[in-house]
C-alpha cells in the first residue's frame, strides 16, 4: 500500500469541515489569476465567507467525505476542474454569485491569450499625433487613418471574436488605446446549498427587474382574486369595501332606501324631477 503524507490527511479533514459546516459552497478556478490580485481576493472575500485553494483530487477525497453528513454536496465534484477552490459562505447563492462578479477586473492582453468576449474598437478619435502609429494599428487589423490632422480610427470593428487567439502585435495596440480584454476574477462553475446545484447561468439575474417581476406578479394576483371574489386576509377588507359598493349601486339603481343611500336617492329624484321639467317645459313651448 502506497504510503500516504500525513497533511493530505489533515487536508481533507480540514476541507470536509468547511464543507460541512456551511450552508453554501461554491467551487471557483483561479488558476488565470496572478499571486497578487488572488490574495487580495482571499482577504476580501473574507467579509463573506472562506476562500480555500487546494489540490483537485483532495478536493474531491473531501467532498466525498462530506456527503456522509451533507446529502447531494458530493455532486459538485462535476464542477472540480482547472486550478480548483472552494468558497464556504453563510451567504446565499445569488450573493455569492453577485460578489464574484464584483470582484472581477479587466486587464491588458500581451498576446496568445483566448478571448472570452468578442474585443471590438469603436470609431472615433484616438490619442496619437499622426505618425508611423497609423501602420501599427493598420497591421495590427485596425482600421486607422488621418483625419483633420489626427489619427482615428475609421469605423467599429471586432478585431478578435469570442474563443479566437489574441496575437501579440493586436495585444500591444489594444494597450496603447487603453483597451484591456482580458478579465481577471475567479471563474464560478457551481454553488451547492441545500442539496441543490446552481450554476452560473441560473444565478446570472437582474436583481432590480427581478424584484420589479415579483412585485407585478403580487400586484396581478391581488388583483385577480379580489376580481373573483377569494377571500384571503390579504383581500377580505377590500372584497368588503367592493361589495359594500356594489350593494349601494344596486339599491339606488332600484330605488330601495337605506340610511346609506337616502342622499343619493333624494339627489337622483331631484336629478330626475329637473329632467322631467325640463321636457314638460319644451312641450308646452310646442
Amino acid at each position: 500500500m502506497a504510503h500516504v503524507a500525513k497533511w493530505k490527511y489533515r487536508e481533507v479533514e480540514e476541507l470536509t469541515s468547511l464543507l460541512t459546516s456551511h450552508p453554501v459552497v461554491g467551487v471557483v478556478e483561479i488558476g488565470s489569476i496572478p499571486a497578487p490580485q488572488l490574495q487580495h481576493m482571499r482577504a476580501g472575500i473574507r467579509e463573506i465567507g472562506v476562500l480555500r485553494a487546494t489540490r483537485n483530487r483532495l478536493l474531491l477525497h473531501a467532498l466525498k467525505e462530506a456527503e456522509k453528513k451533507v446529502k447531494g454536496i458530493s455532486a459538485l465534484a462535476e464542477s472540480v476542474k482547472g486550478q480548483a477552490a472552494i468558497i464556504a459562505t453563510e451567504s446565499n447563492p445569488f450573493k455569492l454569485f453577485k460578489y464574484i462578479k464584483e470582484t472581477k477586473t479587466n486587464a491588458p492582453a500581451k498576446g496568445g491569450e483566448i478571448a472570452t468576449h468578442d474585443i471590438e474598437v469603436k470609431a472615433g478619435e484616438t490619442p496619437f499625433k499622426p505618425g508611423p502609429i497609423v501602420g501599427e494599428l493598420q497591421k495590427a487589423g485596425i482600421p486607422a487613418a488621418i483625419e483633420g490632422g489626427k489619427v482615428v480610427i475609421k469605423k467599429d470593428k471586432v478585431v478578435v471574436s469570442a474563443g479566437e487567439t489574441i496575437p501579440p502585435q493586436l495585444a500591444q495596440m489594444l494597450t496603447r488605446l487603453e483597451i484591456y480584454p482580458i478579465e481577471i476574477g475567479m471563474k464560478l462553475h457551481a454553488v451547492f446549498e441545500d442539496g441543490n446545484i446552481f450554476t452560473p447561468d441560473v444565478l446570472d439575474i437582474d436583481a432590480e427587474k427581478f424584484m420589479a417581476d415579483i412585485q407585478q406578479a403580487a400586484y396581478n394576483t391581488f388583483a385577480l382574486a379580489v376580481s373573483v371574489a377569494w377571500v384571503t386576509p390579504q383581500t377580505v377588507e377590500p372584497l368588503i369595501a367592493k361589495a359594500q359598493r356594489e350593494a349601494v349601486a344596486l339599491a339606488v339603481e332600484t330605488g330601495y332606501p337605506t340610511k346609506e343611500n337616502i342622499k343619493l336617492l333624494l339627489a337622483k329624484a331631484y336629478a330626475q324631477s329637473l329632467a322631467l321639467a325640463s321636457k314638460v317645459d319644451e312641450h308646452k313651448n310646442t
